[in-house]
């Protein structure tokens, strides 16, 4: 694992944290959700008592941070930083691990929806998946509050297909939807 890098000023604070707790305390970092779209960084203070077998350790000059290990690799590349009146936790892999170009298909098709075209369906409380790959065409299912929405045909078409189309055009020909739309339970359609 690399360094997580921690300014200045966050260290400070860090420090001061740590010396009004019990001998041992740490500052600890972890991802809740780590690679969806819902992820979360948190960072808690941490007594002797709590901590992880697991947890890998950064010593810094005042204070110990400990990385949760399921986390480490999403935490690749983070900073921490001191704003005005807040902390900053710019941590740019934690909701997905960019797959390389080399990856297989599948990982690559799904990286794709999960942090291109998920976040963007989320605002309406959408979200699609990858099912499988067959002969050229990726077989995709939608959940929440694209199952059942009058305007899926126009999302499928118009946002997903295209976008996949024209990232993968020599490996994917075609995108094909398997979601009952009859049975969606929670559609959403906007307010006029």
């Amino acid at each position: 694992m690399s360094t997580i890098e921690i300014t200045e000023s966050a260290q400070t604070l860090f420090t001061d944290l740590v010396a009004d707790e019990p001998p041992g305390t740490c500052v600890r970092i972890f991802v809740e959700h780590p690679g969806t779209t819902l992820a979360e960084t948190r960072l808690v203070l941490c007594p002797p008592e709590e901590r992880d077998e697991g947890d890998l350790a950064q010593q810094e000059a005042g204070f110990t941070l400990l990385v949760e290990q399921r986390s480490a690799p999403f935490l690749e590349g983070a900073r921490i930083d001191l704003g005005e009146d807040e902390l900053i936790i710019r941590a740019p892999n934690v909701r997905e691990r960019p797959v390389p170009s080399d990856a297989p298909l599948h990982d690559r098709v799904q990286y794709m929806l999960d942090s291109e075209i998920n976040p963007a369906l989320a605002s309406h409380g959408g979200m699609v998946s990858l099912v499988e790959l067959r002969d050229g065409t990726a077989v995709l299912r939608f959940g929440g509050g694209c199952s059942g929405c009058a305007q899926v045909d126009v999302t499928l078409k118009e946002g997903v297909e295209r976008g996949l189309l024209e990232r993968f055009p020599d490996e994917l020909k075609a995108v094909a939807d398997v979601t009952d739309h009859a049975a969606g339970t929670n559609p959403y359609y906007p307010r006029p």
